[in-house]
């Protein structure tokens, strides 16, 4: 029987019961310096930061859930920088900004791991680098725009891989190639998000879960809760793909699923194959397939791409868990890890993606009378770009000028996708075809030329790659 909730949840914090017996829940009107929307990665590094800013600051987060409910429980746990987009940020911010937040990002990850060591938190963090690599003949090469365009400003993040090294170091023979980055992690997303918490408690902040926003004041800042209220100096909304409910941000950001599955502990196999240095892989689909071990020796594996959001409702179940989902997923799994073939699959889940037009998130300030901030887009990058992100929001609340208030992200919706019902409807349009493109290039297949304009109508990917080079 596979589990229908995420591991690393399961890990952290147990059954449902553990769940409940860990929430506190606003039950009455108070104030606040500042009140944070969202009990995520962003949430958490926000309210950290602004400790670490202004200690006497008093700091209130709401939770709709639990702290980690959302896609901060739900990810892969790959703590990756924003070198393989610079090119992408050199077209949304500049060449100077984006050499400073790719080299910036680099540091986040270092920054993660320092911080968990300091803090006791053992997040399972392991500096094993990342692999970005070519499962079919028609992905090689699709690094090379990113690695040329870090060598055109001195950096050198990537190294090259032959075929015959990486597939040594997966245990797979499906790899034909790779771009190897060294500065990167893995994380055990659960225990992250759960020692985020106690260091935020341990500071101060009060955390309040199972305590959703249900009205926002933007002229008083006041946020509502069923039973509570908090009003503030300002208000952080970093609630992810929850936040295309708003008007403002409703067409910038399009919610699509990411689907998991982990394998039972298979340490045996993984020794065997040779997959021994924990490094995180992704390949370079559009629909991108990313897969890492754990500790115990699990093989989690997932695929991004998935349901569509229409007007960018966030609701129910639909994103949580599909059975169509895991079942393709449980035979792409041996495909690409074929010593994975016959384990037994434990767990399944999936969770909500903020994607944006150009796969980079945008910060800004919502208008109104009272100081509204909001951080959203990460498409499937947050684990450590969310710690970069908390210091843009932790000074955009507290009004300071600064490096990161004045960072290039932090200038509003940079672009937008078609309105509804034009936005759904070809979304699904798009993602057929990009399915089907990307399925005959994984079996060495051909690809007519209507299949192959219309998914080129895609947005950009989890990271830009360059088709043909």
């Amino acid at each position: 029987m596979i589990a229908r909730r995420p591991l690393w949840l399961e890990d952290a914090f147990g059954g449902e019961q553990d769940e409940e017996a860990h929430t506190r829940e606003l039950r009455e009107s108070i104030g606040a310096d500042v009140c944070i929307v969202g009990g995520g990665y962003t949430g958490l590094w926000t309210a950290i930061r602004i400790k670490e800013l202004e200690p006497d600051a008093s700091v209130a987060l709401v939770e709709s859930v639990f702290c980690g409910h959302g896609p901060s429980g739900r990810n892969g746990g790959f703590a990756l920088s924003w070198w393989p987009k610079l090119e992408t940020l050199t077209e949304r911010v500049g060449r100077e900004e984006a050499l400073r937040l790719a080299r910036e990002s680099e540091r986040a990850v270092a920054e993660l791991g320092a911080f968990c060591e300091r803090e006791g938190i053992e997040a399972h963090f392991h500096a094993g680098g990342w692999l970005w690599t070519a499962t079919s003949p028609a992905q090689v090469d699709s690094w090379l725009g990113a690695v040329e365009a870090a060598a055109q400003v001195g950096a050198e993040p990537f190294r090259l891989l032959p075929a015959e090294e990486v597939q040594a170091r997966t245990g797979s023979p499906v790899h034909l190639g790779a771009a190897f980055e060294a500065g990167t992690a893995t994380v055990h997303p659960g225990f992250l998000v759960r020692g985020l918490r106690e260091a935020a408690l341990a500071r101060g902040v009060r955390v309040c879960e199972r305590s959703p926003m249900v009205e926002l004041d933007r002229d008083t800042g006041v946020v509502r809760t069923p039973r509570g209220s908090v009003r503030a100096e300002a208000v952080v909304l970093a609630g992810g793909s929850w936040l295309a409910g708003l008007r403002e941000i409703r067409r910038a950001v399009v919610p699509l699923s990411s689907d998991m599955v982990a394998t039972e502990p298979i340490p045996e196999r993984l020794e065997e194959a040779g997959w021994r240095g924990g490094e995180a892989v992704s390949n370079c689909r559009l629909m991108v397939h990313y897969y890492r071990t754990t500790r115990d020796g699990r093989v989690a594996f997932g695929r991004g791409g998935g349901r569509l959001a229409f007007g960018g409702r966030v609701d129910g179940t639909k994103f949580e868990f599909n059975e169509r989902q895991t079942r393709e997923l449980s035979e792409e799994l041996p495909r690409l890890v074929p010593f994975a073939r016959g384990a037994a699959l434990t767990h399944a889940w999936g969770g909500p993606i903020d994607r944006t037009t150009d796969g980079l998130p945008f910060f800004g300030r919502l208008p109104g009378r009272a100081r509204v901030v909001y951080g959203v887009g990460y498409s499937g990058n947050g684990v450590a770009p969310s710690l970069t992100a908390g210091k843009i929001l932790a000074s955009s609340a507290l009004g300071r000028e600064d490096e990161w208030s004045g960072c290039g992200l932090n200038r509003g919706v940079p672009s937008r996708f078609p309105p509804e019902p034009i936005r759904f409807v070809g979304g699904l349009v798009v993602r057929e075809a990009v399915r089907r493109k990307e399925t005959r290039e994984d079996d060495a297949r051909s690809v007519d030329p209507v299949t192959r304009a219309v998914a080129g109508l895609a947005p950009a990917g989890f990271f830009r790659v360059e088709r043909g080079r």
